[in-house]
């Protein structure tokens, strides 16, 4: 729809003469469909139901001069209208609710981590270590495959392996964050899992 665009006068004398050519059912009719409007909108979660109604008015309105050959019920036309300004609404409202970027941390802050990562890697027993670093090695198909062949090395199965690295991984990263946050790189022992 235009931005531009504003519902007048006239307009909306256009869209109850599409909506019935007798004015008090066309008015009727408008009443009615805006109301199930704003009971979907309402029912699919959107906050500002009222508005996204008058919005899926508004852009049913702006294209009444394209509408002459449309065949059925309007208010059909309207919710189909309103299905794509639901899915405007909930992808902007999802965009809105994403976390900020995290901030690029100092270049102190990234040497303390990685020492820090370096300590709590030499923690780990060497077949623990060798394990973590293999797991996450190569990328997509390769890493796929990469870790089918280290279960079966292991005798174990794939999923076995995987809750293997998760908890592995998990304790590394308790021993990084405690690390980091006490601001010494001399931590606790790390447990082998």
């Amino acid at each position: 729809m235009n931005k531009n665009w504003v519902l007048t006068q006239d307009a909306f004398d256009a869209l109850l003469g599409w909506l019935d050519s007798d004015r008090e059912v066309a008015a009727q009719k408008y009443e009615d469909i805006r109301n199930r409007l704003i009971k979907i909108f309402n029912y699919r979660g959107c906050v500002e139901p009222e508005d996204l109604a008058d919005e899926t008015i508004n852009r049913v309105t702006s294209r009444l001069s394209t509408l002459e050959s449309y065949v059925g019920e309007p208010g059909r036309y309207f919710y189909g209208v309103a299905n794509k300004v639901c899915h405007e609404y909930q992808r902007q409202k999802r965009a809105q609710d994403l976390p900020p970027p995290p901030l690029p941390s100092a270049d102190e802050d990234i040497e303390q981590e990685f020492d820090c990562l370096q300590r709590c890697m030499e923690k780990l027993t060497l077949e623990n270590r060798k394990l973590l670093i293999e797991y996450y090695q190569d990328e997509r198909k390769a890493k796929i495959d990469h870790r089918k062949r280290l279960a079966q090395q292991l005798g174990i199965a794939i999923n076995a392996l995987r809750i293997r690295a998760f908890r592995l991984r998990a304790s590394l990263q308790d021993c990084v964050v405690q690390c980091v946050g006490q601001g010494i790189h001399e931590t606790g022992s790390l447990k082998s899992t």
